[in-house]
């Protein structure tokens, strides 16, 4: 069907696809850096694994350097429509130097800064509270040892000045988001003194404050992962709870909650309390398990309510997922444009039909509406928006993705 077609079609629901892709193309995604490398980072020294994080997989491919990172970014976003972020970890550190995590600074994350205002992207940031030798335990900001949490807290002060300096360098504020891999593989017997020690720390890591036109404060929950089953620290209950004194964003994870809690319900629920929310969107199957976001009913349902609730304006979107069992620049492609397909679909909803219905309680119609709004052309709406924003839909982009994957596929 062409576009004047399917245009045609959704104004008979009085939908204006104009007005759908205009806001679209407003929309940034946030896509993660490490999806391209497996999780490992840059630092000039090993580390251990921890907080269960791992990639699983070993397709061909994987970034070795901060160039070859880049170059793979390059490419994602060509085939991406539309202006987005990069989020960086603080293990992505671009630079010679060996310094340890509470000796970071800015310059050592220069070049990335440098190359995101030549691509014309914000950059958002994340302290790595794994992967370190004083994670190894799973306590970094609750730890019992004052040393050990006194370093982390030095590594969140850090990030969050670097984060600053993005943001003013970039002229969009960066967000900081925290998130720390702290509980127990067994069931403690003290909940409380593990807790109690977080808040502690990150009221000493947020002490200072930082113009809010340059940073963003955000904390992420945890429910559970490999080392940490009993017990997490950080939980969605005390996050959620710090956000409110705090003042700072919360951020939910897709992952992050019970395989039968439904995410998307929780974001009218918290942004009644919380100002802004920060978004990590991932496709869990059966555990926190990041697998590439489909354009499945569970992100289908989270860009109904970011549209049907007006938070748009109040979220920030940013992606979460990790697998080396495929391309990896495939990976980022597919899961953006999905998030971008699931939000472009809410926006060419009738919602104000839609709401009458619900108001009036007339189930019926709402049903009606709902199922018969399936048989609409979407996809000729998405390969105008694709097409205006000059990059490829169907077996073209197909065709690209596996040239690309084939040019990097001789890195070990």
């Amino acid at each position: 069907m062409s576009y004047e077609s399917a245009k045609a079609a959704f104004a008979d629901w009085s939908v204006d696809t104009e007005a759908a892709l205009a806001k679209l193309a407003e929309i940034p995604i946030s896509m993660h850096c490490w999806q391209g490398d497996d999780v490992v980072g840059f630092e000039q020294k090993s580390g251990s694994s921890g907080g269960g994080i791992q990639a699983t997989g070993n397709h061909p491919g994987r970034a070795r350097t901060p160039d070859e990172l880049r170059a793979d970014l390059e490419f994602s976003y060509s085939m991406i429509p539309g202006n987005h972020r990069l989020n960086l970890h603080a293990c992505y550190l671009d630079t010679d130097q060996t310094p340890d995590r509470d000796e970071i600074e800015f310059r050592h994350f220069a070049p990335w800064v440098d190359w995101a205002k030549d691509q014309g992207l914000g950059l958002d940031f994340n302290p790595t509270f794994f992967a370190h030798e004083k994670a190894d335990d799973n306590l970094t900001l609750s730890h019992p040892n004052q040393g050990i949490r006194d370093f982390w807290i030095e590594h969140g002060k850090r990030c969050r000045d670097i984060a600053a300096r993005m943001g003013l360098a970039l002229a969009t504020p960066a967000v900081n988001n925290v998130w720390v891999p702290d509980g127990y593989k067994d069931t403690p017997v003290d909940r409380m003194a593990p807790r109690q020690r977080l808040e502690h720390s990150l009221n000493a890591m947020m002490a200072d404050p930082h113009d809010k036109t340059e940073m963003l404060d955000a904390v992420e929950s945890k429910l559970f992962g490999i080392g940490v089953e009993a017990c997490t620290v950080g939980s969605h209950e005390f996050y959620m709870g710090y956000a409110i004194r705090k003042g700072t964003m919360l951020c939910l994870d897709m992952g992050h909650f019970h395989p039968t809690e439904n995410v998307a319900d929780k974001l009218s629920a918290v942004s009644l309390s919380v100002n802004e929310i920060l978004l990590h969107v991932s496709r869990p199957m059966r555990w926190d398990s990041d697998h590439v976001i489909l354009l499945d009913d569970a992100i289908q349902q989270m860009a109904h309510e970011l549209v049907s609730a007006d938070l748009l304006g109040r979220t920030h979107i940013g992606l979460d997922f990790f697998d080396a069992t495929i391309s990896r620049t495939a990976a980022w492609v597919i899961g953006t444009r999905n998030m971008q397909k699931a939000l472009l679909r809410a926006l060419l909803a009738p919602w104000g039909r839609l709401k009458s219905a619900e108001d009036a309680l007339d189930c019926t119609q709402r049903l009606v509406v709902t199922e018969e709004l399936k048989d609409l052309p979407y996809g000729a709406v998405w390969s105008e928006f694709c097409d205006r924003m000059g990059v490829a839909t169907g077996q073209t982009l197909i065709a690209d993705l596996d040239r690309y994957s084939q040019s990097v596929a001789g890195r070990v």
